[in-house]
Order: structure tokens, then C-alpha cells, then sequence
């Protein structure tokens, strides 16, 4: 009874610190005359982190341990997401445990951008629990990261032609818990373990590569189209042109059959006035004929 009787008495005092926190970040936004919208996701934002249990950063928890005992809760908490992250699963276990020392934990609320294409890169993200999306230029969601999906490290490691810059948007859909690996914390381990440099490239360069089948597939297919729709304007300026030389021709038919026509009837004319003659005269000559049989 005792020790429900602690525990409820320290969840009431983390809430009421809690609480006061939030009143005085309340009294803060509307002294600077901060809009209801961010207002309210910033309260969302604190609501999330109150039902999720991390009502306090972790580093703030952990300070007052000593360094082996931090060093420990770490591992214990994190060690097992990190090897389930495929860029790290060839590495050793010294290596993991220094780069689990080294995560930083960070919340990001619904629309948030991680990160966004052509930003320097300085950290990589290793997704806890959550959902987000990789997106195009115009917003259209290329990919989805969940649970133990990862990304950043490209930019991270210098792998492929982007150099240092990051070479997708990131956008979160709800709320997600990342962990953030900076690029000075990496280096730092790599000091420590040189021989993993070139594992993680690799495992970069693998990754980089099925990434960018897809979107070689998808920039084929839009080569496609376009040459497509180059053929078919091409086509159709040659059927037009086509057309308007049988419209001429057309034309000049009818000017031909026009003309035609008035040599016809001219020559109808003509003949009408010659025949009447012709045959009046063989009329004559048939009676005088007669006549003379008479």
C-alpha cells in the first residue's frame, strides 16, 4: 500500500509540474499574441508527450545518474531498436553501444517536415514509433516509414552524388518518436571503430541503390510518356499539314471540275447551234429523194 500509495502521490507531483509548465507556456504564447493554430498544436504536442510518458526529456531523467549507470539504462532501452536497423545490423556490439550513447530523442508533431531534399545534411534519423512520409516536390507520397525505418544517412556519410545534402522530404503524418544521430557523435565512434566506416557505407550504397530503382523506373516511364506525346504532336503536325495539302488539292479539283464544266456547256452550245442545220438539211434532201422516186 505503501508503495502505491509513493507512486500516486509522484505521478500527481509529475503532473502538477506538468501542468505548470504548460500554464506558463499558455501565458507565454498569449503574451506574444501567438495564433489559436500553433497554439493549439503546440497543447496537442504537450498532451501527446503526457500520454506517452515522456513528460520530461530523457537526458533530464538520466542526468542526475551516474555516467555507467546512464551508460546501462541506455542500452537497455535502446540498444535493441538499434540493432534492428539494417544499416547497423553487420556492426559490431563496442560499435552499437557507442552510437546508443550518443541518440537523441525527439518528437515531431502531425505535417512536420524532418527534413527537406537539398537541406545539409548533419544527422541521421532512426524512427521509434510512428508514421511518416518520404514526398516529391508537389507533395505526393513517394514512400512510408514506419517502426525501425531509417533515413539521413545518405547525406550523412557522403554516399551517392548529393555529397552532404539531403536527397528526400520527410514529413511526419501523426506524432513520431525518432532518435537523431548527429554527424559529429557518428564520426566521433568511427574514431573508435575505423573498420565500420565501410560497412555502413556499403550498407548505404545497397540501400541508395533499390531506393533509386523505383524512381529510375518511374523517370523511364515519364521518358516514355514524353516521347510518347513528342510522337504524337509530331504525328498529328504531319496529319495536319497533310490535310491542308489535300484541302488544296481538294480546291484545285473543284476549280478544275468548275472549269471543266463551262468548256462542256460552252461546247454544248456550239454543238446545239450547228445541229439543228445538219438535220434540217438531211431532211430536205430525204423528201427530194423521195420526190424523184415519184
Amino acid at each position: 500500500v505503501s508503495t502505491q500509495s509513493t507512486g500516486i502521490t509522484n505521478l500527481r507531483a509529475n503532473r502538477s509540474v506538468f501542468q505548470d509548465r504548460l500554464d506558463h507556456l499558455k501565458e507565454y504564447m498569449g503574451y506574444r499574441n501567438v495564433g489559436k493554430d500553433l497554439q493549439n498544436r503546440i497543447i496537442r504536442w504537450f498532451d501527446y508527450l503526457w500520454a506517452q510518458n515522456h513528460t520530461f526529456e530523457e537526458e533530464d531523467v538520466l542526468k542526475y545518474l551516474p555516467d555507467k549507470l546512464q551508460a546501462e539504462m541506455a542500452i537497455h532501452v535502446h540498444l535493441a531498436t538499434l540493432k534492428q536497423v539494417e544499416l547497423f545490423q553487420n556492426c559490431e556490439s563496442g560499435f552499437l553501444i557507442a552510437l546508443v550513447l550518443k541518440l537523441k530523442h525527439q518528437v515531431y508533431s502531425p505535417g512536420d517536415y524532418v527534413c527537406r531534399k537539398g537541406d545539409i545534411g548533419r544527422e541521421m534519423f532512426i524512427v521509434k514509433q510512428g508514421m511518416l512520409q518520404v514526398t516529391a516536390d508537389d507533395g505526393r507520397a513517394l514512400a512510408t516509414l514506419s517502426d525501425g525505418s531509417y533515413f539521413g544517412e545518405i547525406s550523412l556519410l557522403n554516399v551517392g552524388k548529393n555529397g552532404n545534402r539531403r536527397t528526400a522530404n520527410v514529413r511526419s503524418v501523426g506524432y513520431s518518436d525518432l532518435f537523431c544521430l548527429r554527424k559529429e557523435d557518428l564520426l566521433h565512434a568511427l574514431n573508435d571503430y575505423p573498420e565500420m566506416r565501410e560497412v555502413l557505407k556499403e550498407a548505404a550504397r545497397q540501400k541508395l541503390a533499390r531506393d533509386a530503382k523505383p524512381q529510375q523506373d518511374e523517370d523511364n516511364t515519364e521518358n516514355e510518356r514524353r516521347i510518347s506525346f513528342t510522337n504524337s504532336v509530331e504525328l498529328a503536325d504531319t496529319l495536319g499539314k497533310r490535310l491542308e495539302d489535300l484541302e488544296k488539292l481538294v480546291l484545285t479539283l473543284a476549280k478544275e471540275v468548275k472549269t471543266t464544266n463551262r468548256s462542256v456547256v460552252s461546247l454544248q452550245k456550239q454543238l446545239t447551234k450547228v445541229y439543228p442545220t445538219s438535220r434540217s438539211s438531211s431532211v430536205d434532201e430525204t423528201r427530194d429523194s423521195s420526190d424523184s422516186d415519184s
